[in-house]
């Protein structure tokens, strides 16, 4: 679903300003941020997200602009023509470092059990910024773990209220299920069940470890596993996804975030339905009947058996003896080919598939 930030720039006028005492050029509806993005330029964020507008909640992307009395948020003003921007000073640097010991008063120092260790923005920025826990941390924490669905947890004490999650499902997903509550003077992220399709559009999004899945509780740290593209099996829309891999199991799934066709969003089955990879059930080898028993052997030796009969088959009784039965885990393109093999060389038109079971 497009999103105000994925709007078409159709005959727009180009705009010059400043940053860092860099001239850049760039179009009239882009903000600070993203004109400064768009130059190499890195302005901190946490709740900024490419197909979200801008929330501005975590005031990291705070920049001096001239004329005017205080730093302005990036993500949310809108560039001028002229206009003399910067980016780093020692006064945003005390702004960014006092807005993420607020973020993390009460964020629990347990990293080495996060799912999302090694490639958390948060963690990342506190060592930027050269945070220390005796800085910031509070005596008292919110409470613990909830589930947000039951495929996702919920960890009060992580969330810095960022936002993103109920943003992406309002702007993205269009459902609006997730929505942020007063409880006790303190914010507080609440799910509503009739709405949530847990498709994990806020996982995906979600800067720290505040959600995670509840399939994968630390089933391989995020930064240890290897990245595998691949395309989901579920479906004909030939969603993008990528495996994360330890000892050739699927540790967890994600959306690739630069597939034009998903843009990193999955449905249910596509982000949390990998556990029949590894299933003691699936067969990983060719199966041959031989005196009323299944038994093991090779691709070469099934192959041939394979082509053998259908040969005999054919010759014996014809074409339309034969039928073939695709299967729902392979792509389009596999389909394809299976399909036409099955007209093309065995000569029949009796192709299903098992989806219209």
């Amino acid at each position: 679903m497009p999103t105000t930030s994925q709007r078409e720039r159709t005959k727009m006028s180009k705009m010059k300003l400043t940053i860092d005492g860099r001239e850049i050029v760039t179009e009239d509806n882009s903000t600070i941020l993203e004109a400064a993005r768009s130059a190499g330029i890195r302005i901190p964020t946490l709740c900024y997200h490419e197909r979200l507008n801008p929330i501005g909640s975590c005031h990291l992307c705070v920049v001096e602009v001239s004329g005017t009395d205080t730093p302005v948020e990036a993500c949310k003003t809108p560039v001028k023509d002229g206009m003399e921007v910067k980016s780093r000073s020692e006064l945003l640097t005390g702004m960014r470092k006092k807005s993420l010991q607020r973020m993390i008063v009460h964020h629990p120092l347990d990293c080495p059990v996060c799912d999302k260790a090694g490639v958390c923005k948060l963690q990342d920025l506190v060592f930027e910024f050269g945070i220390r826990a005796d800085e910031y941390q509070a005596p008292e924490k919110r409470a613990g773990v909830a589930y947000a669905t039951p495929l996702i947890k919920y960890w009060r004490d992580r969330c810095v209220l960022c936002q993103r999650c109920a943003t992406a499902c309002r702007e993205i997903k269009g459902v609006g299920a997730i929505e942020f509550v007063d409880t006790e003077g303190t914010l507080e992220l609440t799910v509503n069940p009739d709405k949530c399709m847990s498709c994990g559009e806020c996982l995906q999004v979600c800067p720290t470890g505040a959600l995670t899945e509840n399939l994968s509780p630390i089933k391989a740290r995020a930064f240890v596993t290897k990245k595998v593209p691949t395309t989901c099996t579920y479906c004909g829309c030939g969603c993008q996804i990528e495996l994360s891999v330890l000892g050739n199991r699927v540790a967890r799934v994600t959306g690739r975030a630069d597939a034009a066709v998903n843009q990193g969003s999955m449905c249910v089955k596509g982000r949390f339905g990998y556990e029949f990879i590894a299933s003691d059930q699936r067969l990983t080898k060719p199966l041959i009947k031989r005196n009323d028993r299944f038994e093991e052997a090779g691709w070469d030796e099934a192959l041939d058996l394979i082509a053998r009969n259908f040969a005999k088959i054919k010759k014996d009784h014809g074409p339309d003896a034969i039928g073939g039965f695709s299967s729902a885990r392979c792509t389009n393109e596999e389909n394809y080919l299976f399909q036409k093999f099955m007209r093309a060389v065995i000569g029949t038109n009796n192709v299903d598939h098992c989806a219209r079971l």
